[in-house]
């Protein structure tokens, strides 16, 4: 029982190493970079918010506290 367990894990894990031999899944080459690029840019978009505008994080935690008062009540 252990031993097949096993093989399964390791069969498991071969798959997870390389996108091109799952079964259905279609490899398109440059999409992780340009997740990448986009989450970058979206973080880097906003710290500079931040740096710049602070009322904008203040609003938004008032945001925040008021959307979770809400549903407490």
């Amino acid at each position: 029982m252990t031993h097949r367990a096993r093989h399964k894990e390791t069969e498991d894990f071969h798959f997870l190493g390389s996108s091109t031999d799952v079964p259905g899944r279609d490899a398109v080459p440059g999409r992780a970079e340009f997740l990448e690029f986009l989450g970058l840019t979206l973080a880097a978009g906003s710290f500079v918010l931040f740096v710049v505008r602070p009322e904008v994080s203040e609003a938004l935690v008032h945001a925040l506290a008021a959307r979770a008062s809400a549903f407490v009540h």
